[in-house]
């Protein structure tokens, strides 16, 4: 069996080398790249094709959510979970928007990044559970971000805004 690739993008030095160590710890995984922004980010895994990039949201030249756009508009058929600290309804449902299969919280435990990346690859989406018990499980908002709807700033009132 073919091992999973996987491109990391973090801007954290020792964060891409502790997840690249978590990960090529997996038989059935294998980091073929990272990059420390999101510029080369899309630079390298249109060269590279993995079958799994995991984004950070907060990167310097480029953040995840576009990177992960440009990846998508490229044509690219990797598969993207965006591994982040941010948390809110609408990082959330712009990532989704973008494309992603999977959205992680970085204190998500390194088991549930393997996980995560074993679902996607296989085509299921994957949100972090804490993310999931956040939101309470509200499929209309996590259906409504996969299918283009508002974001959750946009269905404000002016005057909420």
């Amino acid at each position: 069996m073919r091992a999973i690739t996987v491109f990391i993008a973090d801007d954290h030095a020792v964060f891409r080398d502790g997840l690249r160590s978590l990960l090529s710890a997996q038989s059935d995984l294998r980091v073929v790249g990272d990059a420390a922004n999101g510029r080369s980010a899309v630079r390298q895994v249109l060269a590279c094709s993995p079958d799994i990039v995991i984004l950070d949201i907060a990167m310097p030249q480029l953040n995840g959510i576009e990177a992960a756009r440009q990846i998508k508009e490229a044509g690219s058929d990797a598969k993207i979970i965006i591994l982040s600290m941010h948390s809110t309804k609408e990082h959330v449902f712009r990532a989704l928007q973008s494309g992603v299969g999977g959205y992680l919280l970085k204190e998500s435990a390194g088991s549930e990044v393997v996980e995560a990346i074993r679902a996607v690859h296989v085509g299921r989406r994957y949100l972090s559970r804490k993310l999931l018990d956040k939101f309470g499980g509200e499929r209309s908002f996590i259906e409504s971000s996969a299918t283009g709807g508002e974001t959750p700033l946009e269905r404000l009132s002016p005057r909420e805004r």
